[in-house]
């Protein structure tokens, strides 16, 4: 049985809560789960104690060979429980081949425009 460490959403509408679970990787997000291990309230601000974790639980269920989801992997790595991996991604910020192609061909037309002004302009030669 593969093993997620995962959030199931509670709350409202607009008022979201999520519940930090061990769950069965193939059950439904806020369906069957095997144990409540901790959990987050985005609603509450930044500062103060948004995430709370039972850590013995989940350094027994990582033991146990339980995948957190990046989210969970994310407040597991502030609490120092499991490090999280940096990503690197060097062409995140590069725009797409489309984008790159009519960028392109809008400096390819710019550099025509501008030699054909340079060639059309009358050259004066004073003698």
């Amino acid at each position: 049985m593969a093993l997620k460490i995962r959030l199931s959403r509670g709350g409202s509408k607009k008022r979201p809560y999520y519940h930090i679970i061990v769950a069965d990787a193939r059950s439904p997000r806020d369906g069957r789960f095997l144990e409540r291990v901790g959990a987050w309230d985005p609603m509450l601000p930044k500062d103060g104690p948004r995430v709370k974790l039972n850590e013995e639980r989940i350094q027994y269920w990582l033991g146990q060979g339980a995948q957190p989801t990046d989210r969970v992997l994310r407040f597991l790595d502030a609490a120092g429980l499991k490090k999280r991996p940096t990503r690197n991604n060097p062409h995140k910020g590069e725009p797409g081949k489309k984008a790159q192609e009519r960028i392109a061909a809008a400096k390819q037309a710019a550099e025509e425009a501008a030699a054909a002004k340079t060639e059309s302009a009358p050259i004066s030669e004073e003698v």
